[in-house]
């Protein structure tokens, strides 16, 4: 099943008008006469919109009044009342795919795509960093963005860690609950995480062609059948679920949320104000000021992380010594 932003006029149109009048009962003919469609394309859409997981109440001789919203992170209900200027105006909804980011790397050769959101309700083989299995069942928010950005690739390697920042703001604002940023670009609920970024980008003589965004948030999963999964792979920290720490908030609403603060963040990398975001990440680091192994393909290296520099790199006090590190995965050396 799938879904995209031009799909589906009349559905939505229906759906629309229900919304507006959701206090009220709207008979079929009200609908039929209004939005000028046949009663029984009325009755194909409320069925269809029904089986979107919305909740429909008919009575007889009243009509028709919608009672729930779906839990579906449908391309309608992202664009509904978002106030950004290119972030998720399109949007594609699949109930299944192999990884939104294979998708979404298809679709960013053509620059009207800037700005559009790849989701899934799962993902057969989702990506992760390096290389990486991201185990993506149902429950969870699994989602690519296609960007064509104008800043100067040097702070490429920065955007993963802004977005992960973005992402924990949203998190706070929309579910009030507190996370930490743990280097590169994970976030973690009391120690264990919760989400992750990756970046795929194509460069062409020094410049940036376009960029995918990947993102996973384990909104509400099986946090028990996650971890039995990854046990025993490499840098495995344990698995957290937003839906520990608040059941009441519809994952729309944080997608959403993501949307804005992520292209907030976008336009100050734009500008080329980085210090902002490296001072909001490192407030947030559960990293700067840890006794840490850092792990590369080449090298293990330990010390203490002393802060991130103007393009993400992690700088890490070594026998005395500052190194540079650009990526690799980190353990916390507990004393």
């Amino acid at each position: 099943m799938i879904y995209s932003s031009y799909d589906n006029p009349g559905l939505v149109k229906v759906l629309s008008f229900l919304k507006s009048h959701n206090t009220e009962y709207l008979s079929g003919q009200d609908l039929s006469d209004v939005l000028r469609i046949s009663r029984v394309a009325v009755w194909k859409h409320i069925k269809k919109i029904r089986e979107l997981g919305y909740k429909i109440e008919s009575k007889q001789k009243l009509g028709y009044r919608l009672e729930s919203s779906t839990d579906m992170l449908l391309p309608w209900e992202i664009s509904s009342g978002l106030k950004t200027k290119i972030f998720g105006k399109r949007a594609y909804y699949f109930d299944s795919i192999d990884s939104t980011q294979n998708q979404a790397m298809k679709m960013a050769l053509d620059e009207a795509n800037n700005g559009t959101v790849i989701i899934a309700e799962k993902q057969t083989d989702g990506k992760g960093r390096l290389g990486r299995k991201w185990i993506s069942p149902k429950g969870g928010i699994w989602l690519s963005i296609i960007l064509h950005p104008k800043f100067d690739i040097s702070v490429i390697t920065l955007f993963p860690i802004a977005s992960a920042l973005a992402l924990s703001n949203a998190i706070e604002k929309t579910l009030n609950i507190k996370s930490e940023l743990k280097w590169p670009n994970d976030i973690t609920i009391n120690g264990k995480k919760v989400a992750g970024m990756l970046v795929d980008a194509s460069l062409e003589s020094n410049k940036i062609e376009n960029m995918v965004l990947g993102v996973g948030i384990n909104f509400d999963v099986d946090v028990k059948q996650i971890e039995k999964i990854l046990r025993d792979t490499p840098n495995f920290y344990g698995v957290a679920s937003l839906s520990e720490h608040n059941k009441t908030v519809k994952p729309i609403l944080l997608v959403q949320s993501f949307l804005m603060e992520l292209e907030q963040i976008y336009n100050l990398l734009s500008a080329g104000d980085t210090k902002k975001i490296i001072r909001g990440w490192t407030k947030k680091s559960s990293t700067i000021g840890q006794n840490i192994e850092l792990t590369t393909e080449d090298v293990k290296i330990k010390g203490k992380a002393i802060k991130i520099d103007y393009d993400g790199a992690l700088v890490i006090s070594e026998n005395k010594k500052n190194r540079r590190i650009t990526s690799g995965d980190i353990t916390y050396i507990l004393k």
